[in-house]
């Protein structure tokens, strides 16, 4: 059965490497950060890709900030509606620690501080109750890598 996972945190976070890291072994990833600058439609272009790879009964990642309903919700019933689980990986908001971070990255991947802000204004925690199956937290351990637990569960 195909899974969707949608990861939700401010820019600078932590996703892609936790991606990297813990669940790259699913089939398809999904990320506006893949798409050229002057790409246009990215919502479009991205739904479209998550489509195509669960009508194939294929995994997807989407790599994004992902902050409210209104981004997480077409994904979520994109899932539903192939049969597909759909889970969160949710990286609870560090502002300092994501502006410290993002102002170690250079070139295209160095996001203005701004923009960073204006996601911590959108960003809300995702539960079950937005359609989820699965909500899991994700913080860095303190050793390079990084804990998940189920959300307002026990370390895991």
């Amino acid at each position: 059965m195909a899974e969707l996972v949608v990861l939700v945190g401010l820019q600078a976070s932590g996703k892609s490497t936790f991606y990297e890291r813990c669940l790259r072994d699913r089939p398809v990833l999904v990320s506006k950060d893949l798409f050229p600058r002057s790409a246009r439609h990215k919502q479009a272009r991205q739904m479209r890709l998550v489509e195509e790879a669960l009508a194939v009964d294929r995994s997807v990642v989407v790599d994004n900030t992902n902050p409210s309903p209104e981004e997480w919700g077409p994904l979520v019933a994109a899932a539903r509606a192939h049969g597909a689980t759909v889970t969160a990986y949710w990286f609870p908001p560090d502002l300092a620690g994501s502006l410290r971070r993002n102002a170690g990255r250079t070139g295209r991947a160095r996001v203005p501080d701004a923009g960073i802000h204006a996601t911590l204004r959108r960003l809300r925690r995702p539960s079950t109750a937005d359609g989820f199956d699965a909500v899991h937290d994700v913080r860095f351990d303190g050793r390079g890598g990084f804990e998940v637990r189920p959300a307002g569960g026990p370390p895991g």
